[in-house]
């Protein structure tokens, strides 16, 4: 098989179509939550805050002369509604599958001593 038509393989398996297609949802989903927290959060919850930084965006928070830690708090908040949001996608997921049947019971194996046993007995038997 040649390099290319491996290649093609590889490309074409439903894995890396699948991982593709996440990475796309990923980066647009990743938009609307920096603008959840830069339209949303920002605005309702961290305004007064702000106001009292002189300050309109979280971002724009520094210290010690340069330090923007803004930027570092706005991923942290981003982190924290993405990792929400799977979370209720993956738990909401989880309670629509069906719940598996658990197997019927498979009797017992026997012994590594039985078969031993029975070895012995055959080995009897053919002399």
């Amino acid at each position: 098989m040649g390099f290319f038509s491996e290649f093609k393989a590889f490309a074409v398996k439903g894995n890396v179509v699948d991982l593709a297609v996440a990475v796309i949802i990923g980066a647009a989903f990743g938009k609307i939550v920096s603008s959840f927290i830069e339209d949303v959060i920002t605005p309702l919850v961290l305004k007064p805050a702000l106001d009292a930084a002189h300050l309109s965006k979280i971002e724009d928070l520094t210290a010690f002369g340069g330090v923007k830690y803004g930027l570092f708090l706005s991923a942290v908040i981003n982190f924290i509604i993405v990792a929400f949001v799977l979370f209720l996608i993956i738990k909401g997921l989880n309670s629509i599958k069906k719940k598996e049947e658990p197997a019927p019971n498979q009797p017992a194996a026997p012994t590594q001593e039985e078969l031993l046993t029975q070895i012995r007995d055959l080995l009897k038997d053919k002399q």
